[in-house]
């Protein structure tokens, strides 16, 4: 896409970036190299699809070069587009916070599954503000609050917010720091928690571009899980629902914290669409 004085039009150029970003390791390559194209267009995907033959103008070729090079070097494409689609709603993303997984719709799905009577909310590192913003558009009636010990993670979901109108408070410090004297009816978190030992053999858009401090769980993965399940008594109300999001094969063990901890009531796990546990929690009874 370089040193041809001929035009390319769309399909020339999707058909060249596949082959480039196949090259590169990068999954879907077509799907991309749509995406992407898209993007640089302002077209849909079936606008693009109609313009098969439409040449890309300098311009045009040239916002798309940046991008497909930085994907070419593993950026995330949420990262270079700039936002992801989560439980329905658009969230700006940048490499400030980890971008939403579907997986972690189970975790809001499970959460209002549980909330019928819940008037108050904490959701423990907000990233995206993705989780407490799907739980207040979906629970208008509850007071959701969430934290984040990241000020440039707090600053993207204070603007997710706005986009979206939810009404969320933030609030920034570490786990239940900034809540002295409250209690809540539920918290929910997707807490860091992947092993030390296994930081390193992440796929290489999640190594080189997610924040690493959202990525890190300690030497097993359940640091906070064990921090937060000790703390959250003294910010829950009786009968208090703890909800957590778990990595793959933690759920026994994160159950186990929880049953210890006092929160026997109701313990459940949830899988995701790929059969994974992704989803444990359980009530307040001690």
């Amino acid at each position: 896409m370089t040193t041809t004085p001929e035009k390319w039009d769309v399909l020339k150029v999707l058909n060249w970036t596949k082959g480039y970003l196949a090259e590169k390791g990068v999954e879907n390559p077509r799907l991309e190299a749509e995406w992407m194209l898209c993007e640089a267009l302002s077209l849909d995907r079936v606008g693009l699809y109609l313009n098969f033959d439409k040449p890309l103008s300098d311009a045009e070729l040239a916002a798309y070069r940046t991008m497909v090079a930085r994907r070419g070097k593993r950026e995330p494409l949420q990262y270079i587009l700039g936002t992801q689609e989560f439980m329905g709603l658009e969230f700006r993303v940048t490499p400030a916070v980890l971008i939403p997984r579907h997986d972690t719709e189970v975790l809001v799905t499970e959460a209002i599954n549980r909330a019928t009577a819940a008037n108050s909310i904490l959701d423990i590192g907000t990233g995206s503000g993705c989780v407490a913003i799907a739980l207040a558009k979906s629970m208008p009636q509850a007071e959701v609050c969430t934290v984040d010990v990241s000020a440039e993670a707090l600053e993207v979901a204070r603007g997710n917010a706005d986009r979206n109108e939810a009404a969320v408070q933030f609030f920034q410090g570490s786990l239940f720091e900034p809540f002295a004297g409250r209690r809540f009816d539920m918290v929910v978190s997707n807490p860091p928690y992947i092993p030390n030992s296994e930081l390193a053999t992440l796929q290489a858009e999640v190594r080189g571009f997610e924040p690493m401090g959202a990525l890190d769980g300690g030497a097993d993965g359940l640091d906070f899980y064990r921090r937060i399940v000790g703390d959250a008594p003294g910010y829950l109300n009786p009968g208090g629902w703890l909800i957590f999001e778990v990595g793959a094969g933690q759920a026994p063990q994160v159950l186990g914290l929880l049953k210890a901890g006092g929160f026997a009531g109701e313990a459940f796990t949830q899988t995701d669409p790929a059969g994974i546990e992704r989803v444990v929690g359980g009530r307040l009874t001690a």
